[in-house]
């Protein structure tokens, strides 16, 4: 139970603000160190963002369902700089662990339990239970992780869980609602589509699936606040919950907290037109722009330079770039092969390597890098002044 801190505020309406997987420490492998960092210090960013609209929006307590550390090894550094991006708010945050930070016999909880740095409005559940606040009008159902994966619904005891009568019966859990998820989501630690009901729950905060979904009125997943990966699902969100009674169907309202933006772009070149498309496109992106760019279809040699000229201009823009062109075939034209100077032998290499990208998968690639690299290292040798022809 929270002492010293009740409802001061002019609505006696209860209010919790729901978020979930901040994934505090997480790295990016796959970009480069100069994205990578800025990317990380975002995730701590967030919950500074999460405790100001906790504050704003004068809520009753913050709900973090689970995976609020990305791993169990992250530094003694990233734990102390996690709790400090939580001294903002100053009321209670419930919180328990999920799949990534489980409560382990030995854990990221218990280093931060050794370090001292675990903040006194902080209500930590390690084992499954009840938290009273009475002050507040609610007891919330904690359902942590004690490891990474589970094959039994830990919400199972909800149901016949006792609580203060007349109070909101809040639900705090971290796994995969059965039945409503994609097939190949990893079907590990389950939780009952219908637990709200069976439970009696107003309200059921629920952590693991990355993106915002409502599952039915009283069940949410929050989603990441801060996107972190190439998958159109709702990412960069905290939800604001409102309940004006035991019984009485929440009010949700999502409210956006994420600060970059993952996009993923495919497209297929067939004519000249598609090149300056992927141009235009590219030149409205901004500093908060993470892009997975797949080029596929043909392109010619002045294409080919055209795009990579634009790749080099938003890779200085935007935060980070990736692009995939293994299904780009360099197509050169008589005229690209003409201002290669490239005839005699080289010219009909060239030939040979454009025509065999339309053969057998393994051969047409090799075919389009080879190409690439010849018409790179030719068109190098035409800009420098005095290059033999």
């Amino acid at each position: 139970m929270l002492a010293g801190h009740c409802r001061c505020y002019d609505s006696p309406v209860p209010r919790f603000l729901h978020t979930a997987d901040w994934q505090i420490g997480r790295q990016y492998g796959q970009f480069p160190a100069d994205d990578a960092v800025p990317l990380a210090q975002a995730r701590l960013a967030v919950v500074e963002t999460l405790a100001r609209l906790a504050v704003e929006h004068r809520v009753d307590a913050v709900l973090v369902a689970g995976d609020v550390f990305d791993a169990q090894t992250v530094a003694d550094r990233t734990i102390r700089q996690l709790f400090n991006a939580m001294e903002g708010f100053a009321g209670p945050w419930l919180m328990i662990p999920g799949n990534h930070d489980a409560a382990l016999a030995e854990s990221v909880w218990t280093r931060a339990a050794r370090l001292g740095v675990l903040p006194g409005n902080l209500h930590l559940a390690l084992q499954p239970g009840v938290l009273a606040f009475p002050e507040l009008g609610f007891s919330a159902l904690a359902a942590p992780l004690a490891q990474r994966h589970t094959y039994n619904d830990l919400t199972t005891w909800f149901d016949g869980a006792p609580t203060v009568p007349g109070q909101l019966r809040i639900g705090l859990a971290h796994g995969s609602v059965q039945g409503i998820l994609a097939p190949d989501i990893d079907s590990a630690n389950p939780i009952a589509p219908d637990r709200a009901t069976r439970a009696r729950l107003d309200y059921l905060a629920l952590g693991d699936w990355h993106g915002c979904r409502q599952v039915d009125p009283r069940t949410w997943y929050s989603g990441t606040p801060e996107p972190d990966r190439f998958k159109g699902n709702a990412p960069g969100f905290a939800l604001l919950v409102e309940i004006d009674a035991p019984g009485a169907e929440p009010r949700v309202e999502q409210i956006a907290t994420g600060r970059f933006r993952w996009q993923t772009w495919e497209h297929a070149l067939a004519v000249e037109s598609d090149v300056q498309a992927v141009i235009d496109r590219l030149a409205a992106l901004g500093a908060d722009d993470v892009l997975s760019l797949v080029v596929s279809g043909d392109v010619d040699l002045a294409g080919l330079q055209r795009l990579r000229a634009a790749f080099g201009v938003t890779e200085a823009r935007a935060r980070c770039l990736l692009t995939d062109l293994a299904a780009l075939r360099l197509m050169p034209t008589e005229d690209d092969i003409a201002a290669l100077k490239a005839d005699g032998y080289l010219g009909e290499v060239i030939t040979d390597l454009r025509d065999r990208q339309v053969g057998p998968a393994d051969t047409a690639a090799v075919a389009a890098h080879a190409l690439a690299v010849l018409a790179g290292i030719l068109s190098e040798r035409q800009a420098i002044p005095g290059a033999p022809a």
